[in-house]
């Protein structure tokens, strides 16, 4: 674990015990479940959205595509009767379209990604709605998809199954990221894509992988949401989920310049980000200023990460460079 990731649990733990002390609620069995679940949804999308500021992008699509995807899931299930593990896997695999478009459109035509997930944002709330007329998509009254409803929003031992799907995909994206050889070319690119160009890394594949990673774990968030609220309105559902995603990548080290996060860091960051909000709703505070409490997290954030860095750079600075020891001229005797 990083420093930055143990300072971010120590502060988890400090605003925990400090809401818990304000109200015992928050450490009852039922409010606990509760935010693991939130935790969970908001985990598995804020994950992908780390592979993609690792490379210095940025993915503002993200509310809008687990509306889009999410409308779609629920009708094919619902109104047409399709079994939910095809439809799960249309979604999957329209998650690789919208990353492939994305990471293509950024290497290939040299878009800046702000602006081509910006235009994503429009067009998949745009097409969520048109499809359903602007109404409510929902599941017909009665209906029931037990085994789908047990894996995507039941619990084991009273662990919300998407905060147990959330840990496993973080298991594999860390071993993806830390222990990898396209997590090694990720940061490389991060860091520099001309060097790493240069170094022989095939920086299009690797910045391609990694919007495709980011829409695919959001097609995944997508069925966990659409499940858990079983009837969606495409002109609100996911909206600013994006700026979640965001914060949590940045509250876990993740550096918007790119090159630096780990998988640790933007789990707890998310879990940071719910225990906010569960602070908020425990202690009366008004639900209109969840995102004023948002938005001033984000900026905490980069402010930090920009102190941090420039502490970084300036003790590198004052580092003596030790020069090696010239090696002695003189001939053998």
């Amino acid at each position: 674990m990083q420093k930055k990731d143990l300072g971010l649990l120590i502060l988890i733990l400090t605003v925990g015990a400090i809401v818990a002390a304000i109200n015992p609620r928050f450490l009852s069995p039922i409010n606990l479940a509760n935010t693991a679940n939130l935790v969970g949804l908001f985990g598995i999308f804020a994950i992908g959205q780390g592979f993609v500021i690792i490379t210095g992008g940025i993915e503002l699509s993200v509310g809008s595509v687990i509306a889009l995807l999410g409308v779609l899931f629920v009708d094919l299930v619902g109104a047409f009767g399709m079994p939910w593990p095809l439809a799960a896997a249309l979604m999957l695999a329209l998650g690789v379209l919208i990353g492939l478009a994305h990471g293509l459109l950024i290497t290939r035509l040299d878009m800046q990604p702000f602006i081509v997930t910006l235009c994503g944002l429009l067009i998949y709330r745009g097409v969520a709605r048109f499809y359903t007329a602007d109404a409510t998509a929902g599941f017909v009254y009665g209906q029931s998809f037990p085994t789908l409803e047990w894996l995507t929003t039941g619990r084991s031992f009273g662990v919300p199954h998407s905060f147990l799907a959330m840990l496993v995909i973080a298991a594999a994206m860390w071993v993806l990221l830390h222990r990898s050889v396209f997590g090694r070319h990720l940061y490389a690119v991060g860091k520099n894509e001309e060097a790493a160009r240069y170094a022989g890394v095939p920086t299009t594949k690797v910045i391609v992988a990694a919007y495709v990673i980011c829409a695919v774990l959001t097609a995944i968030a997508a069925i966990f949401f659409a499940m858990y609220t079983r009837s969606i309105s495409p002109a609100s559902h996911g909206s600013f989920y994006e700026l979640y995603a965001i914060a949590a990548a940045v509250l876990g080290g993740f550096s918007l310049r790119g090159g630096e996060g780990s998988i640790i860091g933007v789990v707890l960051g998310a879990v940071l980000l719910q225990v906010l909000q569960n602070l908020v709703n425990l202690l009366g505070i008004p639900s209109s200023l969840n995102f004023a409490v948002m938005g001033s997290v984000i900026l905490i954030g980069v402010l930090a990460d920009q102190q941090f860095d420039a502490y970084r750079k300036r003790r590198a600075a004052a580092t003596p460079v030790q020069e090696p020891e010239a090696a002695d001229a003189r001939p053998a005797e």
